[in-house]
This record gives C-alpha cells, structure tokens and sequence, in this order.
C-alpha cells in the first residue's frame, strides 16, 4: 500500500510531492487508530460479560463460601498460638456486721480497681438487711477483688468461682464473621454489574439476609469480647437485726392496730355502697321468696 503512494511521488514536482506526502500520513493515521480501536470496548460490552448464568455462578461460590464457613475447624496447633479468651464468673455470700460499710468498702474496691456496681439492690425487714450487688472489673483485677472483698470477711457461707475457656468459639466466630463479609463483598460487586431488574433484586435478598447473619455474628462476637474483658462477681451480704434493737413500740403499734382496723370498716362500708344494686336485688329476691312461702303455707291449712 506504501508503494502505491510513493511511486507517484519520484514523478512529480516539490508542491505535489508535498501534497502526497501530507495524504500520506493521513492515510496511515487512520488505518493505526482503526487498528487501535479494534481493541477496545464500551461500557456496555464489559457489562455484557455478566451474563445470567456468570451471576448464576456468581450466586453459587458465595454460597459454598457459607456453607463452607460451616465447617470451619480450628487446628488443635493454631488454639495454642492464640492467647486465651476466659470468662471469668464468681458468686460470694456472708453476714456483715454493718451493711452500709461494707457496701462502702465494695463500691471503694470496685473504683480502685477500675470497675463498676452493675446492679445494687439492698432488702429489708424488722429482722434483717440484705444487699445483692454485682461488681464488673478488667480480668486482670478479678483476683484482687476478689481478696480485698474477701480480708474484710468475718467468715463467708457460700462461695463459688468459675473460669470458663471460650477460646474456640471466639476464633470460630471471627472466622465466620470474616467469611460473611466476604461473601457480602462478593454480592456488592454483582449488584454494581447486574443490568436486570430480575437480578438486582436477587442480589438485594441475598444481600439482606446475608446482612442479618452478620449483625447476629457481630452480637455475638460483642458478647464475648465483653465476657472475656470485664468479669463479674454477684456479691451477697446481709445484716441480722435483734429483736432488742427493733425497738418494739407497744403503744405505737397498738394505736396503729386501731387506725388500720377502722380503716378496714370504713373501705367495707365503702365496697358494699359499691354492690348496692346486687345487694338490693338479692333482698328483694329473699323477700318475694319468703311470702310466696307463707302464702303457700296459709292454703294449705
């Protein structure tokens, strides 16, 4: 094809060699750039590769990813190279000779130790005081409160401590949690390339039930991460009241025996203005009976 061009070009003067030359070279841009453009593709073209059954198959490696995700073992080998999760659980029970200090000394310890009162709740009678009070503190420090708590203790009836290993399933959890998200990565990238209505919603399900899955593992994966980190102690203790010291008011009671039971007559009164129509129908009922039984008994004699 050159040839055809410059053959001409040794016949002619300089302003027709000029004119040649400059088709020339237009000729020959043209023929690259077409060769050129044989190579590339629209948008529409990349998005033809995702047809159907690519999705299809799209669809059927993300679901043996979770199927998979299943039967994840953790190697024996691989739990000892992780540091291990422990829940950490206690319950303690004694008497007290004063509440309100030992309460004090509780709350004192749990503050030191950088932990906190996760419930606090204190009964009484004429007879007894009793508080129930769960302390949470870092791992690290159940040990010390547990003996601090445990100095001020004249002598305790029930104690029982627990440690419970949860290394396994904190693993397997994370494992999980990240096959999910990748599953989920997965299903993005096909709902950024579905071109059907039909697929998009597809992926929009799959994607929706995918992400349930993930907020209950994530809860989960919470749970525990919270167990491992703070430990908890249900602290019981109580205080016995003699009957001396309650102080028993013969008088002030009696009064008050008096004032209650004239209350009692006066909500008695009060419930049966309350039922006067039943109490007027049953009266008037027993009345009518009572005459039609005399009158009866006066024909017959």
């Amino acid at each position: 094809m050159l040839a055809f061009f410059i053959k001409p070009l040794l016949t002619l003067n300089f302003k027709v060699m000029k004119r040649y030359f400059i088709i020339t070279l237009t000729v020959i841009s043209l023929l690259i750039y077409s060769c050129a453009g044989e190579g590339s593709y629209s948008k529409d073209d990349l998005l033809s590769n995702y047809s159907p059954e690519a999705i299809s198959e799209s669809f059927t490696e993300a679901e043996e990813i979770l199927e998979n995700q299943k039967d994840i073992d953790i190697p024996a080998r691989s739990l000892n190279n992780i540091e291990r999760k422990l829940i950490k659980e206690g319950n303690i029970t004694f008497q007290s000779d004063n509440c309100k200090k030992t309460r004090a000394l509780i709350l004192h310890v749990a503050n030191n130790l950088n932990g906190y009162l996760a419930k606090d709740d204190e009964y009484s009678s004429d007879y007894r005081i009793e508080h129930n009070i769960i302390v949470r503190v870092p791992s690290d420090n159940f040990d010390k409160l547990l003996v601090n708590i445990s100095a001020s203790i004249k002598e305790i009836d029930n104690q029982n401590i627990s440690v419970k290993d949860v290394t396994e399933e904190y693993v397997d959890v994370e494992a999980r949690l990240k096959a999910k998200k990748t599953v989920e990565k997965r299903y993005l990238e096909l709902l950024s390339k579905a071109y059907s209505v039909g697929d998009v919603l597809q992926v929009e399900d799959e994607l929706a039930r995918l992400r349930e899955q993930i907020e209950s593992t994530e809860g989960r994966l919470r749970y525990l991460k919270d167990q491992v980190s703070l430990s908890t102690l249900n602290i019981t203790f109580y205080q016995t009241i003699d009957v001396a010291e309650t102080n028993f008011e013969f008088i002030e009671k009696l009064g008050n025996g008096f004032s209650n039971g004239f209350k009692g007559l006066l909500w008695f009164f009060i419930g049966l203005i309350n039922v006067w129509p039943l109490l007027l129908f049953i009266g008037l009922s027993i009345w009518l009976v009572v005459r039609l039984v005399k009158k009866s008994s006066k024909k017959k004699k």
